[in-house]
């Protein structure tokens, strides 16, 4: 279980590669990456976004294919190519008036550290880096792109009431 009051988040951000896709990342022919998904990952995240809770896209990488699966799944903030993702987050707080301690941010490397360190909530998959799970409240027991967005949201839906309460939960 998460350690922290999760009726506090309103936000929960995500990185992509080693999070929301598995660390090892096939190479199409033209050498762009084809990532995974988790469909788990992709229930929750679209149960999440229709109870009102904002998931949030950062990461450094610029395929268009995780853009359209995200939007399909109903994500409005999907931000690609994040070179410093601290820049991203705090323009991000500031544009929906939000603070550190309303954000649950899951991340697997050190492209994630400074976001992690300032965020309230800072969660990581089994299989990330060291200097991470150093620094986070919560390690999943699932590896990034094997359902550990779907353990966070999961835990964090039921804590605010938003887990299986109406309809909604039952449809994509």
């Amino acid at each position: 279980m998460i350690n922290y009051d999760l009726k506090k988040i309103r936000a929960i951000i995500f990185d992509v590669d080693g999070v929301l896709s598995a660390e090892t990342i096939p190479l199409h022919l033209s050498g762009e990456p084809m990532r995974t998904v988790n469909i788990k990952d992709g229930y929750a995240i679209q149960l999440a976004v229709k109870q009102g809770l904002r998931i949030v896209i950062l990461t450094g990488g610029t395929t268009q294919s995780v853009q359209i699966r995200y939007e399909r799944l109903g994500v409005t903030d999907i931000f690609m190519g994040c070179s410093v993702k601290i820049k991203v987050y705090n323009d991000f707080l500031a544009k929906y008036d939000l603070k550190d301690e309303d954000i649950l941010y899951m991340g697997d490397d050190i492209p994630d550290y400074e976001v992690m360190s300032r965020c309230g909530c800072p969660c990581c998959p089994a299989d990330a880096c060291p200097d991470i799970k150093s620094i986070s409240k919560y390690i999943s027991d699932h590896r990034g792109g094997y359902g550990c967005a779907r353990d966070v949201i999961e835990q964090v839906l039921r804590a605010q009431g938003k887990w299986l309460d109406s309809a909604v939960a039952f449809g994509w």
